[in-house]
């Protein structure tokens, strides 16, 4: 079991930064695969990044390779989410999620995920 509660969304202009944790209670951290998802009003929930429990390894779609980075500190039960030069559709309501896997899995299906937060708020626009 493991309960998950995101921070660090916000207002931001376009080119702008953000950096959102998620924080995981529990000491069984280490056993799950994490991953970041986001949802926009009227849109389906979205894939953004995952990060396996060994390595570890990472997985990205495609529109935020080479802006967002996915970390992890097991150490503070937190995986974390820096979002560089971001866009007006990065909009949306960013998730946390964790998943029961092997030692390199990075999931890139919410259905795979057993564990989720409740979201925090990503807006940016001028």
């Amino acid at each position: 079991q493991v309960q998950l509660v995101e921070s660090g969304g916000g207002l931001v202009q376009p080119g702008g930064s953000l950096r959102l944790s998620c924080a995981a209670s529990g000491r069984t951290f280490s056993n799950y695969a994490m991953g970041w998802f986001r949802q926009a009003p009227g849109k389906e929930r979205e894939f953004v990044a995952s990060i396996s429990r060994r390595g570890p390894l990472t997985n990205y779609v495609d529109s935020v390779k080479g802006r967002f980075t996915i970390s992890r500190d097991n150490a503070q039960n937190t995986v974390f989410l820096q979002m560089n030069m971001l866009k007006p559709e990065d909009t949306a309501v960013y998730y946390c999620a964790g998943a029961d896997g092997g030692d390199y899995y990075t999931p890139r299906t919410g259905q795979l995920y057993r564990y989720w937060g409740q979201g925090t708020q990503v807006t940016v626009s001028s």
